[in-house]
């Protein structure tokens, strides 16, 4: 069956999402969001792996990959969140799975913590309603550092260097996917200019985080990468500690970037929960 592009209006900004029909009748929903500069094109391989169980449905979440760009200050969590819940009402989506990588983590987290009585099952990947500092630091600098790049080789020669650890065809998958021409025959980055000024990410709430990280109801799935430098060991026993319905698994080898790293890994972790 074939996967295809679709625009959806939802709350006055055009939308981008991609939907994989399940290869078999009566199959269940799952929603997969992306991380703070990724793209719905991101999650290729792994929603095609997951077709045989869903219909797997990617969003590009305000500001990223095909999806309008917002105003500067309506990028934080609860515009997200409701942009989700939006989307599932306008799918019509009951009993349908979520899962958020980072970012797309965050909103899950908060989106769950409402107990919508459609979710049926929840993996939050490598995130809590805290991060550890040094973490944050290295994606800000990652954010601001050139995004201005010759050729699509030179754009995957530097990702490279940020991050040698994905398999290299699966990583030029999502460079090639990352990027948009300038009026100068140049590439850069889809996602919001905006999104990389410093101001304009508003500070997480993390009390409020805590808050909905223990009102999940669903069963959850938390993944954490072995060498993530961004949800460290002891705030992943926090949000043990913070909900019974929580459980862990850890991927080995993987950084914060858990589907990218290891995607079979990754892919090994979600089919054994969201398939047992």
């Amino acid at each position: 069956m074939t996967v295809t592009d679709e625009l959806i209006e939802m709350r006055g900004l055009r939308f981008h999402y991609r939907d994989w029909p399940a290869r078999r009748a009566g199959a269940a929903d799952l929603v997969l969001l992306h991380g703070f500069t990724g793209h719905a094109r991101s999650w290729d391989a792994f929603a095609d792996a997951m077709t045989d169980r869903y219909r797997v449905l990617a969003l590009d979440q305000r500001g990223h990959g095909e999806t309008a760009w917002a105003a500067a200050d309506k990028y934080g969590a609860a515009e997200m969140v409701d942009d989700l819940a939006a989307f599932v009402r306008a799918l019509g989506l009951q009993h349908f799975s979520l899962l958020g990588l980072s970012m797309g983590g965050n909103m899950a987290i908060h989106y769950g913590g409402r107990r919508p009585a459609e979710l049926a099952r929840l993996v939050i990947v490598d995130i809590a309603p805290e991060i550890v500092p040094s973490g944050a630091a290295r994606i800000q600098t990652g954010v601001r550092a050139s995004d201005v790049f010759e050729s699509r080789d030179a754009a995957f020669a530097a990702a490279r260097t940020a991050n040698s650890t994905p398999p290299a065809a699966h990583h030029r998958h999502r460079v090639d996917h990352s990027l948009m021409r300038t009026e100068d025959g140049a590439w850069t980055y889809r996602y919001d200019r905006a999104l990389r000024a410093p101001g304009t990410i508003r500070a997480r709430d993390t009390d409020a985080g805590w808050r909905a990280a223990a009102d999940i109801s669903a069963p959850t799935l938390l993944i954490r990468g072995e060498n993530s430098d961004i949800l460290s060991p002891a705030l992943a026993q926090r949000m043990l500690d913070a909900n019974p319905n929580i459980r862990m698994t850890t991927v080995a080898g993987s950084g914060h970037s858990v589907p990218l790293d290891q995607p079979d890994g990754f892919l090994a972790a979600c089919r054994e929960f969201l398939t047992g």
